[in-house]
């Protein structure tokens, strides 16, 4: 594979206020961003591999613009405490490797706050929206690897270092997407059904055989 993990997203509640329960944990805040024109804004957690990203609309008008109206954004944020799939998967080029064909079939999305001719891949299931909106970012690069200038706070409590497994929990039973299958298929990811949606990471091999909960503020556990 010539491509990675980039960042994972969550839909959370404006300003995202369950990012206080992972500063108590002990995790670090990076820089936050607004999404000029795409009426989202985020807060962020970096490690050295994969970014964690609490996602809301801050600008309804124009998360449903006639750009934005086809990622669905709108409709994933909205619908996160009924039966709308909260996350989101992204992924990047591996630096060195031949760029190859992407593991989903996938359309431009081409926001404003982009240079011009530069553009989002985003897989088209982003309408199934009992799944992860699944896109890639052809400009990004591993977390650890950027300049001084650019570069994130990345050391956390206990040590947590790389996010070494990834589990998403969906309520909705197979079949599933051929486009979600696909990326499972590659093993970045591994997908299972329950009563309810939940992210779990897991850092650095899970030697210390440790977890944490951060339900019900936010759908994640965390394991070490």
């Amino acid at each position: 594979m010539a491509f990675e993990l980039d960042h994972l997203f969550i839909c959370t509640a404006p300003n995202a206020p369950a990012a206080e329960q992972l500063l108590q944990f002990g995790l670090v805040e990076g820089r936050a961003n607004v999404h000029a024109g795409q009426g989202t804004a985020n807060r962020c957690f970096f490690f050295h591999n994969l970014m964690l990203e609490l996602l809301w609309v801050h600008n309804a008008a124009e998360a449903q613009s006639d750009v934005t109206r086809p990622t669905y954004l709108w409709e994933r944020w909205a619908g996160r405490s009924q039966d709308t799939c909260p996350f989101g998967v992204c992924l990047r080029p591996i630096e060195g490797q031949v760029h190859e064909v992407l593991p989903f079939p996938s359309w431009d999305y081409q926001p404003i706050y982009l240079p011009p001719g530069v553009a989002i891949p985003i897989a088209t299931n982003v309408s199934v929206l009992t799944e992860p909106m699944l896109f890639y970012l052809p400009f990004a690069k591993r977390q650890d690897s950027y300049t001084e200038a650019k570069a994130q706070p990345l050391e956390h409590a206990f040590g947590l270092r790389e996010v070494t497994r990834i589990s998403f929990t969906l309520t909705q039973a197979p079949p599933r997407s051929a486009e979600l299958e696909a990326i499972a298929a590659t093993n970045l990811i591994a997908i299972q059904t329950g009563p309810a949606y939940l992210l779990e990471l897991g850092f650095d091999g899970e030697t210390q055989a440790q977890h944490h909960d951060f339900r019900p503020a936010l759908p994640l556990i965390v394991h070490w």
